[in-house]
């Protein structure tokens, strides 16, 4: 039996989803800018996907000033004055609730579309693509895709690829084939929008013949603009949206091995394991692990750890804060992590970063 999309439970989550996300981001602003944007929730693409719509307005607007037909726009003192204008511009957005919340709730969807069938995603990209720039395009827009870039990182710039849609298509289908098992995992992705709502991915992908869900796919120099300069923005590590405590992020994660199970992560040991360490730096109780990490740290857990994805290290951290006893942070880690990412409970990044849950639980 194939898969069924519950396309109204996605339009219904992402409404909600937004205006929760506007409602408390709006109590004491009335405008919202790029950088704000940016670094809004705990979800990066859904952030970085409301810049690409914003991105897409921008050339829009471009193309319309050129198209007006009394003025020489080929004229490179003209053309240079439109370039310099239209960069200020990017660097100036500023939006109001009722401008940003479709744009958010568009966002959402695309989001949880690349999360869950991302094959489906970039092809269709290619089709947005003008004829015989697909390259061109997917350059522009790299900086936008987060999630499951690996299916067109490959494509860019690739020397004498076919210029044909239909290429580009195939190959992304292939290339599926040969890494969806090092993509990341779905209810990790999706556990990113818990922080504001938790996703139900059984209610939207309903298919009778499993009982677990995975992924649907395949079947003062001159000023540059805001949008060219998102590869050195970096999010803040606290979200303007604050995580609700009250659900898990995603009702269908797959039951992982119990605390005690072989292979686990045990509390007495880890007790047993900190307790005594003396070596600089150990002792002492820190505060939230979001707010504490050295930037090495936050470097190696990320590419150790969490598949080079600082969104999923982010929602971890932010999770693990929420935990009221030790015991609770590590059963987490056992359900969670250890089972999703493949973790190895004796490596020494494993190692690291119980240590620094330990000190956040030190009584």
């Amino acid at each position: 039996m194939t898969t069924q999309i519950n396309s109204k439970y996605l339009e219904n989550y992402a409404k909600a989803y937004s205006e929760t996300v506007c409602e408390r981001f709006f109590t004491d602003r009335q405008f919202i800018s790029g950088q704000d944007i940016v670094g809004l929730t705990s979800s990066v693409q859904v952030n970085f996907f409301v810049i690409k719509h914003l991105f897409e307005l921008w050339q829009k607007e471009l193309q319309k000033l050129k198209s007006n037909p009394y003025f020489d726009y080929r004229d490179i003192s003209v053309h240079e004055a439109l370039t310099q204008f239209m960069n200020v511009l990017s660097r100036r957005i500023r939006v109001e609730k009722g401008h940003f919340q479709p744009l958010l709730e568009e966002a959402v969807k695309r989001a949880v579309e690349l999360a869950t069938d991302p094959v489906n995603y970039y092809q269709s990209e290619i089709d947005q693509a003008p004829a015989k720039q697909i390259n061109e395009y997917l350059r522009e827009n790299k900086k936008y895709y987060k999630w499951h870039a690996q299916l067109i990182n490959f494509l860019i710039d690739k020397a004498g690829f076919g210029q044909e849609a239909s290429d580009y298509k195939k190959a992304i289908a292939a290339n599926y084939q040969a890494v969806k098992d090092q993509l990341e995992s779905v209810n990790l992705l999706l556990a990113t929008l818990g922080d504001v709502k938790a996703f139900d991915l059984d209610a939207y992908l309903q298919d009778d013949s499993q009982t677990k869900v995975e992924a649907v796919s395949p079947k003062t120099e001159e000023p540059t603009s805001f949008f060219e300069n998102l590869e050195v923005v970096e999010r803040k590590d606290a979200p303007r949206v604050e995580a609700e405590t009250t659900s898990e992020p995603v009702a269908s994660t797959p039951k992982s091995p119990s605390p005690s199970a072989s292979g686990s992560i045990q509390v007495t040991q880890v007790r047993a394991r900190f307790s005594t360490e003396s070596y600089k730096g150990m002792k002492g109780i820190i505060g939230e692990l979001s707010e504490s990490l050295a930037i090495n740290q936050r470097f190696m857990f990320r590419k150790e750890l969490f598949e080079g994805n600082d969104d999923l290290l982010t929602h971890a951290l932010k999770s693990l804060d929420a935990c009221n006893s030790l015991e609770e942070a590590i059963e987490l880690i056992n359900h969670r992590y250890l089972p999703e990412l493949g973790w190895e409970p004796n490596s020494e990044p494993v190692d690291e970063f119980l240590s620094l849950v330990y000190r956040r639980f030190l009584d």
